[in-house]
């Protein structure tokens, strides 16, 4: 572990942070309204109708989101295209408030319109900000990480409790103005500097070992989101268990319904300090995190079907690891692809590199009811694809270790 020399984020890191955690809380927020709203008393669609359109919503943004990226990255600039997509995005969250279907397809289309434009773009401009600073990249990102998990726990809990106890109109109304204030914080600040940015395009070619790291942790960060998915039903299965138990009825249902963020933040916190302080490589992070991972879901096959109350220390043990296993992939896939692409295009392949992890999920659907119904089966192949995925990890980070070091005896022996 190395210490850093400049250990100091500035205050664009905080002010885009603020237009991240604006932005989720209003996706997150009338996302959480979405399907009671449509098959409500306003619109009142079918069910299977309302659940279909939501999830063609959610698979049209990988294909808006690489488009909107190669319009910021090649025709209007990141900065304007960030700025174009909140602008977009509030106004498709009003239009849901017109009561009909039409407000409903024009709506949806206006947002993922929208929010193609400003998510890659905006990621783009936050990652620009470390190009001549790699080692904060972490740090940078865990912090970014934090806001979004902040502006999607509390845009879901203050939208979505306005929708439902007063009026779901009112609560899209509110997750809009949230889009509104998004956009003002990128006015506040300056582009990164254009000299600064061709000299990164100069020294960092993007040569083929550079695309292989891209291509693979964006392999392996799916991976992980996908085996999460599938085990994630054994996870609200011994929760659902566990709340029936007289123990535990005295605990809110949001706090069973928050356990997850409880333990993501503080995690969050520590590891941006110490990331702030100490560098250590990027790919030995994401090997903690997959270890971590096999840990987490080792201690999930322990617990059995049926749950007595003492299944709770295990329970959150497990929910601890995979929080550590989960800050350790999920911000380091952002901080790889900052460090290792061209900046010209950073837009570009932060949009592609999110492609795998939609696709495996797709590719995984068929299978899931299986998946669901043997959950040890399920556990016990989450743990294992995870255990060899950290061995090959481990192996790799020795491999190149001991090639660095051939590299330097061969430098000064010459």
């Amino acid at each position: 572990m190395e210490k850093t020399v400049q250990h100091n984020h500035n205050e664009h890191t905080f002010i885009y942070s603020l237009s991240i955690f604006f932005e989720r809380a209003s996706y997150y927020g009338f996302r959480s309204l979405l399907v009671l709203y449509m098959i409500g008393e306003t619109i009142k669609m079918p069910r299977e109708e309302a659940f279909k359109i939501y999830g063609w919503f959610t698979i049209c943004f990988v294909l808006s989101k690489i488009i909107g990226a190669i319009v910021g990255d090649l025709i209007i600039g990141n900065k304007k295209a960030w700025v174009l997509g909140g602008i977009i995005q509030a106004i498709g969250i009003f239009s849901l408030c017109i009561p009909n279907i039409t407000g409903i397809y024009i709506g949806l289309a206006v947002i993922v319109i929208g929010n193609g434009l400003f998510s890659p773009n905006m990621t783009s401009q936050y990652g620009k900000l470390y190009l001549n600073k790699t080692k904060l990249l972490d740090s940078a990102f865990a912090i970014f990480y934090l806001m979004i998990n902040l502006g999607s726990f509390i845009g879901v809990a203050i939208i979505s409790y306005i929708g439902e106890k007063y009026n779901m109109s009112l609560g899209l109304i509110l997750a809009g103005i949230f889009a509104v204030i998004s956009i003002i914080f990128p006015l506040l600040v300056k582009q990164p500097n254009a000299q600064k940015l061709d000299q990164k395009i100069t020294s960092t070619n993007q040569n083929v070992i550079n695309i292989l790291k891209i291509i693979t942790v964006s392999i392996l960060v799916a991976i992980f989101w996908t085996l999460y998915e599938v085990s994630s039903v054994k996870i609200f299965d011994i929760q659902i268990q566990l709340k029936e138990f007289s123990l535990y009825q005295a605990i809110p249902a949001s706090i069973w319904s928050s356990l997850n963020f409880i333990f993501i933040i503080p995690i969050t916190i520590i590891v941006i300090f110490i990331w702030l302080y100490f560098y250590k490589s990027q790919f030995l992070k994401l090997a903690i995190g997959f270890i971590s991972g096999t840990i987490a879901f080792a201690i999930l096959l322990l617990i059995p079907d049926t749950v007595s109350e003492t299944t709770l220390i295990l329970y959150l043990t497990s929910l601890l690891f995979l929080n550590i296993s989960e800050i350790h992939i999920a911000p380091i896939l952002y901080s790889i692809l900052i460090k290792y692409s061209n900046p010209k295009y950073l837009a570009i392949i932060i949009s592609i590199a999110f492609v795998p992890i939609k696709l495996f999920s797709l590719i995984i659907t068929p299978f899931n009811e299986y998946l669901n119904s043997n959950s040890s089966f399920t556990l016990i192949l989450t743990m294992v694809v995870m255990f060899l995925i950290s061995i090959s990890l481990v192996i790799a980070i020795l491999i190149s270790k001991n090639m660095s070091k051939k590299e330097a005896v061969t430098s000064t022996i010459k």
